[in-house]
């Protein structure tokens, strides 16, 4: 990293590391005068959010966080036939990342591969023994099982349907609460991060829930044929969809493609737009923002607000399943110490955020 950072020929990078590395090389790098597109989820914690919108902003930065369906024209029409009124008034509104998965056990500390400085990769976290099971990615789900590392699949897929949410109904800021109910239910193993979360946040004038779960293999995420196509996913099964519920008519909305169907009553469909694969419209979108300057279509502020969501529904359930009023001014909760024990990382030395970025 720091050689790239060092280069002056680079002007841009891309992080796609492990979450727990996201905040902390977007600051570097932009602190480097290098324009970032990260991936998501783009922060391990709250904390993390704001020291990045503090860094883009300082040093003049374009930063693109890699939810691609900030991107997609389904997106912009949903939100657009949204804020016309074309449900009535937002009262409900459910994301859904239902997914499947399998028994998981933990693999014995083994000595270090040759060529890998285990030190660097764990770089922010805690210094463990090298685990070929934290250090892996894929079946099993590595690294991603660990709070060090990743908040679990709400933070994977979960977070794009949940971005993807947010931008619909008009990218409305923090919630005043949250409650996240879950564990590992399906499959009792020894994983640190839940099977299933049932979240529910209040807005105010409207609530917000979230199911994310790895239990469930008769629901199936939109095929690539549906996202290259004019077609919509079946949405009863569908894993990663969005329902907005208005006080005249119900949205489904589409992640990743999939477009969205508006229904009334006897599944009378009165409007729907297809959806296609919004990757190469959002990698562009980075392109263009380095040249004309421009913030990008998923700046960090809103991918903060979004990432918030994760953190909050992951800490409610990492403090027992409580339910957390949230200060959206001072993004802490002001009546749990416990709660706030998570708002930032440990950093170990070398690898520090620091306070003023």
């Amino acid at each position: 990293m720091q050689k790239i950072f060092d280069d002056k020929d680079v002007d841009a990078v891309q992080v796609s590391t492990p979450e727990h590395w996201h905040a902390l090389a977007t600051v570097w790098a932009c602190q480097a005068g290098k324009d970032v597109y990260v991936e998501k989820c783009p922060t391990l914690s709250i904390w993390e959010g704001r020291k990045m919108i503090e860094a883009a902003e300082k040093y003049k930065r374009i930063v693109q966080i890699g939810t691609q369906n900030r991107s997609a024209d389904y997106g912009f029409s949903a939100r657009e036939y949204i804020e016309n009124g074309g449900l009535g008034e937002i009262v409900l509104v459910k994301s859904f990342n239902m997914l499947n998965g399998g028994h998981w056990s933990p693999q014995p500390d083994t000595e270090i591969p040759e060529g890998l400085d285990w030190d660097r990769w764990l770089g922010p976290a805690k210094y463990v023994p090298y685990n070929p099971g934290r250090h892996s990615f894929g079946p099993g789900r590595g690294w991603q099982s660990h709070w060090d590392y990743c908040g679990g699949q709400l933070a994977d897929d979960g977070s794009h349907v949940m971005d993807l949410a947010r931008m619909a109904i008009g990218d409305p800021g923090h919630p005043k609460s949250v409650y996240c109910l879950g564990g590992r239910m399906a499959f009792p193993d020894e994983r640190e991060v839940p099977d299933m979360q049932q979240i529910t946040f209040d807005y105010g004038d409207f609530v917000y829930s979230v199911t994310c779960s790895e239990f469930t293999p008769y629901m199936k995420k939109t095929s690539g044929e549906i996202r290259h196509s004019d077609q919509f996913p079946y949405w009863p099964q569908n894993s990663t969809r969005t329902e907005i519920y208005g006080t005249k008519r119900m949205m489904y909305l589409g992640r990743h493609g999939g477009g969205w169907q508006v229904f009334e009553g006897n599944k009378k469909v009165v409007d729907f737009k297809y959806g296609y694969f919004p990757d190469d419209a959002h990698h562009k979108d980075f392109i263009e923002s380095i040249r004309s300057r421009k913030k990008a279509n998923a700046d960090p502020v809103q991918g903060h607000l979004s990432a918030t969501l994760v953190h909050l529904g992951n800490i409610s359930l990492r403090v027992g399943n409580k339910f957390l009023k949230f200060d959206a001014k001072t993004e802490s909760f002001p009546d749990c110490p416990e709660a706030n024990k998570f708002l930032k990382p440990n950093y170990r030395k070398n690898y520090r955020m620091p306070e003023v970025v």
